[in-house]
This record gives structure tokens, C-alpha cells and sequence, in this order.
């Protein structure tokens, strides 16, 4: 069964209570599957749960679009774009005429992906909803820097905060090389740095988790489930060889990097406990 856990939670009342039931009918599902289908009734209600995934999915994808579209969300065109995909994912399931163990297969394999979804867009995008991706950062401003890693992301955690500031470092270069590209971004150059940040956040992440099974921090399974949405965005970055725009891929993709992780800090890390003196 999967959990709705805290790290799950946006703080948006309407949004973490849709996602929570979107949860529990995929849990519905999952039971049904591991009935096998032993009445008639059973079979009728798996696929009465499919079609209100349907259904809810399409109602709640249209609550967030609403509360983002009200409150200018800068996060709405990605959303909208996920939203989408996932849509495409459902419509795309049909059942008619095939024995029970054929839509068993195809509803567990539904299920799959559902949970990779699921966790990927709420942990990765939804998190994002009604939390400026720039926090107000005065020295930031000043600075005329975006990516200047000031003290309001600070953990107080020496090794945590000096690699966090190596991860803000290699952003801003990306930043700065498609901001100052004239016509035709230096794809290549953008690539090497993106392999950088990949390799650099494998081994953060790698240190963070060490520190904090340490110290057995609680939040430690979310932090690695938060990791692995960040690291799944990074693996993206080879699609925008085949992107129609490729200079809007790569501001894109930047500029969800960097909301992500100024807000997974900010979040997040900023409750694991300093080491002891």
C-alpha cells in the first residue's frame, strides 16, 4: 500500500487532501488486484476504481490549475504540461474484450507507474505550488545573483552547507552561459556543466544521507524518496538534443532545478539537526 506521508504535503489544504484520496483509490486498486478477482462484484469494482481515477484525477488536475492560475503561479505552464502527460497515460488504458488476467496485468502495470507519477510530480513539481522558486533574498538582489548561496539556506551542518553552496555554484554557471548565449546556446558547454551537477548531486546526496542515518534522523526515507525526484529530473537533461526549442528546454529544466532545490533546503534540510559539539 502506498502512504501518504508528511513530505507528500504542499501545505495547500484543497490540494494535499485530493492528493491524499488519489492516494487511497490507488490503494483500492491495489487490493483488488491482490483479491484475484474472486467474484463478479470484485471485477465490477476494479474497474469502476479505474474510472474514478480517471474522473478525480481530471477534477483535481483542474482545482491546481485554478489555484495556480489565481495566485500567477510561475510554476502553471510545467504543471499544465504534467498534467497532460499523465491524461494521455490513462486514456490510453482500455479493457474491453480482454480476460481478467490480461487487465490484471495491464492494471499492474498502471499501478507502477502511477506511484512513480505520483510521488515524482507531488515530491517534484506540486511542492513548488504557492512558494516563489526565488525566494525573497535581499543579498540575492543585491548581488544580482539568483543562485548566491545566502544565509537564509543555511543548516548550520558545515559539510551540508559547503556542498549546497558547490550545487547553487554550478546552477549559476548553467544560468549564466544560456543568459549571455547571443543566438545559439553552447549546447555543449551547457551539457559538460549538467554532467557536473549530476555527478556533484549523486555525491552530496550520498554524504547527506550518511550524515543523517548517523545520526538516525527520522526524516531520513523522505529525504531519499525527495533525492530520487531531483536525480530523475537530472537523468532528463539528454532530451533536449531532441527538444523542438532547445534553448527553452534547457531555461526550463533550470529553472525548476534550482526552484526545486532552493525549496527542498529551505523545506527540507533546514530540519536536520546540526551535529552536536
Amino acid at each position: 500500500m502506498f502512504q501518504f506521508t508528511d513530505d507528500c504535503k504542499i501545505g495547500i489544504p484543497q490540494i494535499d487532501s485530493e492528493h491524499e484520496f488519489l492516494f487511497s483509490i490507488m490503494n483500492q486498486i491495489t487490493a483488488a488486484l491482490q483479491s484475484g478477482f474472486d467474484t463478479e462484484d470484485e471485477k465490477h469494482r476494479l474497474e469502476s476504481y479505474l474510472e474514478q481515477l480517471r474522473e478525480y484525477g481530471a477534477n483535481h488536475f483542474a482545482h491546481e490549475e485554478a489555484y495556480m492560475e489565481e495566485n500567477n503561479d510561475p510554476e502553471l505552464e510545467r504543471q499544465k504540461k504534467a498534467h497532460v502527460s499523465f491524461v494521455k497515460k490513462m486514456e490510453m488504458i482500455d479493457l474491453q474484450d480482454l480476460n481478467f488476467e490480461e487487465k490484471r496485468k495491464i492494471l499492474a502495470d498502471m499501478i507502477l507507474y502511477l506511484t512513480k507519477w505520483l510521488y515524482q510530480h507531488i515530491l517534484g513539481s506540486d511542492t513548488l505550488i504557492g512558494h516563489p522558486w526565488n525566494p525573497v533574498d535581499k543579498k540575492a538582489e543585491e548581488a544580482d545573483d539568483i543562485c548566491a548561496f545566502t544565509e537564509i539556506y543555511w543548516t548550520h551542518i558545515p559539510l551540508v552547507d559547503k556542498e549546497h553552496a558547490k550545487l547553487f555554484e554550478i546552477i549559476g554557471r548553467a544560468y549564466h552561459l544560456v543568459e549571455h548565449a547571443s543566438d545559439e546556446l553552447d549546447y555543449d558547454s551547457f551539457m559538460g556543466i549538467m554532467d557536473e551537477l549530476e555527478d556533484y548531486t549523486h555525491y552530496h546526496f550520498t554524504h547527506e544521507e550518511e550524515y543523517m542515518e548517523s545520526i538516525n534522523y527520522t526524516g531520513l526515507e523522505a529525504q531519499r524518496r525527495a533525492h530520487g525526484v531531483f536525480l530523475a529530473k537530472l537523468a532528463d537533461k539528454d532530451e533536449a538534443e531532441n527538444a523542438e526549442d532547445r534553448r527553452e528546454f534547457v531555461e526550463d529544466m533550470l529553472d525548476f532545478l534550482f526552484a526545486w532545490l532552493s525549496r527542498h533546503i529551505l523545506k527540507m534540510d533546514k530540519l536536520i539537526p546540526v551535529p552536536k559539539v
